[in-house]
């Protein structure tokens, strides 16, 4: 798909729907072909890290934290963050001033549980404090959220553990991310919630719920099947999840997100390093990357090419398509 031969940006309707449902999508960002192409390179990639930017032993027990963020030495993943079919749709949706701040694989193989139901306004959730911070409105802290674009790198269905949304609930938050959670990797694939396997990397999302006697009602959520190349763009304030694997060993799935914020968010404020999911890692290498407008707060450190010198130019959306 060409990058300067179509327009992206929001109708007044498809924000409309996004507003009233925290989402939207599936939208194509590849053609499968391409899709499969691309991942069958990254791939080969993840393995070399050389330039990655946080360190091997920053491996956790349930997830690789050490593989965030590599867009920032892979070069289709430094693509990938810029693709004007996903940074144009965010911001409609935030403003022309976007941050990239985070990118993270979410693989599920085989016998893999499905991931709790979720929101994350603060990403407090896990490491205990919170990554990002939106400014205070009025004196009082701000909803916050990003924006997550999730695209699937392989078929993402029912078998092998597809993202579940639960349209029209990001607007009020059933946990609190400052409780904290009890980390045990013993408890992962062992826990069923109502009729299906769930879990959350190690953790049990139910221990933040602000009410311990609520239950999320899953007859308003449904599985969102994608092809590869596909995308959905969501408030992460969404309630959301995932089934578990339940297919074959050679259909495993794998999920990338990419997550967005305008410029006057600080992320990771006060933060040297990320302690989470059983794995630490330091910050001290870490910037976001301006993909559309301009930085006119300066509170963030940014950086404007990867380690392999690829340069990220942001988008400037009023220039008109194809000028």
């Amino acid at each position: 798909m060409s990058d300067k031969l179509s327009d992206f940006r929001l109708t007044p309707e498809e924000l409309a729907t996004f507003e009233d449902q925290g989402f939207i999508g599936p939208i194509k960002v590849y053609e499968p072909e391409e899709m499969e192409r691309r991942w069958n390179e990254i791939r080969r990639a993840i393995p070399d890290r050389s330039r990655a930017i946080y360190p091997n032993d920053a491996l956790g027990a349930v997830t690789n934290l050490s593989n965030y963020d590599r867009h920032l030495d892979i070069d289709l993943l430094s693509e990938h963050i810029m693709q004007r079919a996903i940074v144009e749709r965010v911001a409609s949706i935030l403003g022309p001033n976007l941050l990239c701040w985070r990118t993270e694989f979410f693989p599920k193989y085989q016998g893999d549980e499905g991931t709790d139901w979720h929101q994350a306004a603060t990403f407090a959730h896990s490491s205990g404090r919170p990554q990002i911070q939106w400014p205070a409105q009025n004196d009082a802290p701000a909803f916050g959220g990003t924006i997550t674009a999730w695209t699937a790198f392989t078929h993402s269905t029912k078998e092998n553990g597809c993202l579940q949304l639960m349209p029209g609930t990001h607007r009020v938050m059933n946990y609190d991310e400052s409780l904290g959670m009890s980390y045990n990797p013993d408890t992962i694939n062992k826990r069923e919630k109502g009729s299906v396997r769930r879990g959350f990397f190690g953790y049990d999302y139910r221990e933040l719920q602000k009410d311990p006697d609520w239950r999320p009602d899953e007859s308003k959520a449904f599985s969102l099947v994608m092809q590869p190349g596909e995308c959905v763009i969501f408030w992460s304030t969404l309630m959301h999840g995932s089934l578990p694997h339940t297919g074959s060993k050679k259909d495993y799935r794998m999920g990338f997100a990419t997550r967005y914020v305008p410029t006057q968010v600080k992320i990771y404020p006060d933060l040297g390093d990320v302690s989470e999911y059983g794995g630490t890692i330091p910050l001290d290498n870490y910037a976001a990357v301006l993909v559309s407008g301009k930085d006119e707060y300066g509170i963030n450190k940014l950086t404007d090419r990867s380690r392999t010198g690829h340069k990220f130019t942001p988008w400037d959306f009023r220039i008109p398509v194809g000028g």
